[in-house]
């Protein structure tokens, strides 16, 4: 019997997250730091709006010369010109007076609110207020008198200055991931550039001498390489920068070297398959005694996990910066379910991310028969979870190599370690991939 220690997926995912540290700021331009995460507080230099303006195209008018307007007995006001946004130089609107407004358009001195030209006869000195209600506007060059058929209260339809935020607010802080909105925000109070955590770059790489790549004609013995094309694409999805490698062939040498040639562009190497038993598990053989060899203190430690699929792992780090390693199975249920538990956290982290797994929630299984797994192994089943009826059944069987069924799958089943019979009604944690 082996004295090998078997580890719980729960104690390897704490080694992997204790031995990896978020990546040092750097300072990015707004482009190219959506999806990153922000490192410092960010406070605003500029109020929101910079200043009164209008949320209406109509007039800018004195609250007293409007007051008790109607269709019946409107009030009629001199215009004394336009005003358009990003102008300067603002007509002061004085007793009897109104400017004509766009929206956006700062809010002139004088005047304390605006009325819609949809409440007046569009300035063409007569009409009823019913006839401009259906118009898009004042007509071009409309001057002369306006009459208003509306009373407006103080401040309706202005935009006050800082009624969005003010100067000296805490616009965003440190922590928060950096979304379209918050890129917006950023941009309007003037920020050209913030300083966060960059996006980790990852390289993904397959082993094995019978892979080949999409595209070109299978020989006999041969499949196509899917691992690190999908390995690559769930890193980027995690937030991730990522580069794959083409499939390295089962030699121990042209690892290593391939490896080393990839750690100038890696903050995290992942590879994929070679991590087993069998005479030609080339990523151990590469790899295990690496730590004896490096001068720095590197190495990798492959080890047994309590779980299915994925029993057989690595982690460690390697070469001068300590580049970390995750060598996951090769079976693709098996590397993606360990790209999902291991490595997604370990690209958050990098990232400095403060949720770092898949959310979970809890469902109530539905299976037209019982679902068996093996005592002491916690298994993760590819499932469709029902929201709406908080329910889960899972997709296609228990199989490693089942490819097809991962791809309509939107979550992962949890049976615990021990539980042996996992019969229709039981409740499960459901680990979400969408």
């Amino acid at each position: 019997m082996s004295n090998t220690p078997i580890w719980s997926v729960d104690e390897h995912l704490d080694d992997i997250l204790a031995a990896v540290r978020p990546l040092e700021p750097i300072e990015l331009q707004l482009p190219d730091a959506q999806g990153c995460v922000l490192f410092e507080d960010v406070t605003v230099e500029i109020s929101l709006p910079p200043f009164d303006n209008s949320s209406m195209d109509g007039y800018a008018v004195r609250t007293v010369d409007v007051e008790g307007a109607s269709e019946e007995f409107p009030a009629v006001l001199t215009v004394i010109g336009d005003v358009a946004a990003g102008m300067a130089e603002l007509p002061t609107v004085g007793p009897g007076e109104a400017a004509r407004i766009m929206t956006g358009a700062p809010l002139p001195p004088g005047a304390q609110a605006v009325v819609p030209v949809e409440w007046t006869d569009g300035g063409t000195g007569g009409g009823a207020a019913t006839t401009m209600r259906a118009a898009s506007g004042a007509p071009e060059g409309a001057s002369g008198e306006v009459r208003v058929y509306r009373q407006a209260g103080p401040g309706e339809h202005v935009r006050e200055c800082g009624s969005d935020v003010r100067s000296g607010d805490l616009a965003l802080e440190a922590g928060t991931v950096l979304g379209p909105p918050q890129i917006g925000l950023l941009a309007a109070i003037g920020r050209g550039s913030v300083r966060v955590r960059p996006r980790p770059r990852v390289v993904v790489m397959s082993t094995g001498s019978e892979l080949t790549q999409p595209g070109e004609v299978l020989a006999e013995g041969q499949i196509y390489d899917s691992n690190s094309f999908a390995l690559a694409a769930a890193a980027r999805d995690a937030g991730a920068i990522s580069y794959r490698v083409g499939a390295v062939t089962d030699d121990a040498d042209a690892l290593r070297a391939t490896i080393e040639d990839q750690l100038v562009r890696a903050d995290l190497l992942v590879t994929t398959g070679g991590v087993s038993v069998g005479a030609y598990d080339v990523v151990k053989e590469a790899l295990s005694s690496v730590g004896d060899e490096d001068e720095h203190g590197s190495g990798i430690d492959f080890r047994k996990l309590a779980m299915q699929p994925g029993k057989p792992q690595g982690f460690g780090s390697i070469g001068p910066d300590h580049t970390p390693l995750l060598a996951l199975p090769g079976n693709p249920v098996s590397s993606y379910v360990s790209f999902e538990l291991f490595v997604r956290p370990a690209i958050r982290a990098l990232m400095g991310m403060k949720n770092v797994s898949r959310p979970t929630v809890r469902a109530t299984l539905e299976t037209g028969k019982a679902i068996s797994s093996p005592a002491g192994r916690r298994q993760f089943l590819r499932g469709r979870y029902d929201a709406e009826k908080g329910t889960v059944a899972t997709v296609g069987g228990s199989g490693s190599h089942l490819i097809a069924a991962l791809a309509h799958a939107d979550c992962l089943l949890v049976i615990p370690e021990e539980t042996v019979v996992a019969e229709s009604g039981t409740e499960l944690e459901v680990v979400l991939l969408g």
